[in-house]
């Protein structure tokens, strides 16, 4: 059963944007929808917003401030993409590369993010408003992801995010700033299991 923890979180106001922004190159846009292939295209502040988007190629592809709310990025390969000040807002990414993306104040609000890949990824700022998150290694601060989390605490309920386990192996992913570490961590041989977050604590 999946143990959902509420993480306390700072409240802002939420981003804004207008659907009428143009993309800085219409014609890879046009290349994406029509082919779901757009390695290294630039799509800066393109709208994409509920357009199905499953298995695209968007390796490195530049996605800055690009609205892709209630968009379906069922497994799209988006490693090295610069998302920064992208809106995913109702987003669908079961899935998904998101490895050594930029998500720098990426809003992810109502998002369903599952099965995600995030390693390298930076996600300073990013906003998780009601999103659903689920054996996806986001971190909250340490090393690793310099990560702040910002929403509504009543309403965001993420899975543990002190560390994740695939394919047997743990891998630990430090929350300094939220999480006091049990003296003898929680670990699982097998499966896509979560890890409890001990006497958590706010700054």
């Amino acid at each position: 059963m999946i143990d959902k923890t509420v993480v306390i979180l700072t409240l802002i106001t939420p981003l804004l944007f207008t659907s009428a922004v143009k993309a800085e190159n219409p014609e890879h846009v046009e290349q994406l929808l029509t082919t779901r292939e757009c390695y290294r295209c630039d799509l800066s502040g393109a709208n994409l917003s509920e357009e199905h988007l499953i298995g695209a190629d968007l390796r490195e592809a530049n996605l800055e401030g690009a609205n892709l709310t209630h968009a379906n990025l069922e497994g799209a390969d988006l490693t090295g993409a610069n998302l920064q000040g992208a809106h995913l807002t109702g987003a669908h990414l079961t899935d998904a590369s998101l490895n050594d993306a930029n998500l720098n104040n990426v809003n992810f609000s109502n998002a369903n993010i599952y099965s995600v890949d995030v390693l390298g990824a930076s996600m300073v700022d990013i906003v998780l408003t009601d999103a659903n998150v689920h054996n996806t290694a986001i971190g909250v601060g340490g090393g690793y992801m310099e990560t702040d989390l910002v929403g509504d605490p009543e309403k965001i309920f993420a899975e543990s995010s002190t560390a994740y386990i695939e394919e047997n192996e743990f891998q630990e992913y430090p929350a300094h700033y939220l999480v006091e570490y049990p003296e003898t961590p929680y670990t699982y041989p097998e499966g896509h299991e979560e890890y409890p977050v001990v006497n958590t604590f706010w700054y």
